[in-house]
């Protein structure tokens, strides 16, 4: 059972925060308005759960919607790539450059967590895994003292996070605690509030926001919300990044915990309904493209080709080989007559060529 929840009034920016309360109690967090947000955002999450699940081939989402939350989780840290290098290098990084890179690893990272958390629940160590793969080194909980986040205009200091490698592994026991509560919060509101909770503890030197975002889509999954990790906050928060930062800001200074629930709430209800759209817009392609690629190429109908042209925008002739179990010359037929068709681009990347599916990639980079 967790403490009483206190708000600690005489918290100060410039002093560590060894004090972090615990998460409140469901009662204190789940507010008459607060679980009527909660009712609309779990309608549409399940709608979205539906979508994904009725959808031929998953793999479409799998291998693209966590590459464009990359991108956006990556971009909030002023780590910035394009869609088209993401894409382009993202069976075979060694020629990307540092940005890109980095914001493969956090789908690695999305993968890892997920197999993790499948075999073993949601942990601190599940957060250790994935700060580590997003850093691409081992990230252990930070031990040294002077951890300052500051006003990126001005450089004040505008928080101080718990300090000493004990204090903060306690913090994240308490918050591990939470996460698995039985107190019966509704799932959502818990993901909401143990977002917050881990950013403030802020456990590692680097990586925390990009680690607490992955940790998001990983709780709702455990939750048994999504079935598929396809749901990610990070374009909402872009979208409204100094409403992000000043709700957590609040809660910290005046326990303003519904602001925060409600902002949070909010974004997987509007994520789910964009993300629902997007899913429907992509079956559409599909079924428009599969009907002009049967009447232009004599590998056109072939189901396995068709789902290797949209589990990601960009196509080597190796991956169709493989895939559809048929030559080389053929594999460059197949794809040739597309492209000839001005339905696929053929483009030279170093010594490969690739076949970029330009309608898919334009669909899903649309906001």
């Amino acid at each position: 059972m967790r403490d009483t929840f206190v708000h600690m009034t005489t918290w100060q920016p410039e002093v560590p925060y060894n004090d972090l309360p615990p998460v409140p109690h469901a009662a204190d967090l789940e507010t008459h308005d607060v679980l009527k947000a909660a009712i609309r955002a779990n309608r549409t999450l399940a709608q979205l759960d539906q979508a994904a699940m009725a959808i031929p081939n998953p793999t479409v989402l799998i291998n693209t919607i966590p590459l464009l939350e990359a991108q956006a989780s990556s971009e909030i840290e002023n780590i910035v790539t394009t869609t088209d290098a993401l894409f382009q290098h993202a069976d075979d990084d060694a020629n990307a450059d540092a940005a890109t890179r980095e914001t493969l690893r956090y789908r690695s990272a999305l993968r890892i967590g997920h197999d993790h958390v499948t075999a073993r629940g949601l942990t601190t160590s599940t957060a250790v895994e994935v700060c580590s793969t997003i850093k691409g080194r081992d990230m252990q909980l930070r031990s040294l003292p002077g951890t300052r986040i500051g006003n990126p205009l001005t450089g004040a200091v505008i928080y101080s996070p718990p300090e000493g490698r004990e204090v903060i592994a306690t913090k994240l026991a308490e918050w591990e605690r939470f996460v698995h509560s039985d107190d019966g919060i509704d799932p959502l509101i818990a993901m909401a509030a143990a977002h917050y909770q881990f950013e403030a503890i802020h456990p590692f030197s680097d990586g925390n926001g990009r680690t607490g975002r992955i940790l998001n889509v990983l709780m709702l999954c455990e939750a048994g919300l999504l079935r598929l990790p396809v749901l990610y906050l990070s374009r909402y928060i872009i979208d409204t990044k100094q409403q992000y930062y000043d709700r957590l800001r609040a809660v910290t200074a005046e326990a303003a915990w519904e602001p925060w629930l409600l902002y949070i709430l909010e974004g997987v209800a509007r994520t789910s309904e964009t993300t629902l759209s997007k899913i429907t817009a992509i079956r559409e392609l599909q079924d428009d493209f599969s009907a002009r690629a049967r009447a232009v190429s004599r590998g056109g109908g072939d189901s396995e080709f068709q789902a290797v042209l949209f589990e990601q925008p960009y196509c080597r002739i190796a991956t169709v080989m493989q895939r559809c179990n048929i030559s080389r010359p053929t594999a460059t037929s197949w794809l040739n007559g597309l492209a000839q068709a001005g339905m696929l681009q053929n483009l030279k990347v170093g010594r490969d060529r690739v076949f970029v599916n330009r309608e898919f990639l334009q669909l899903l980079t649309t906001p």
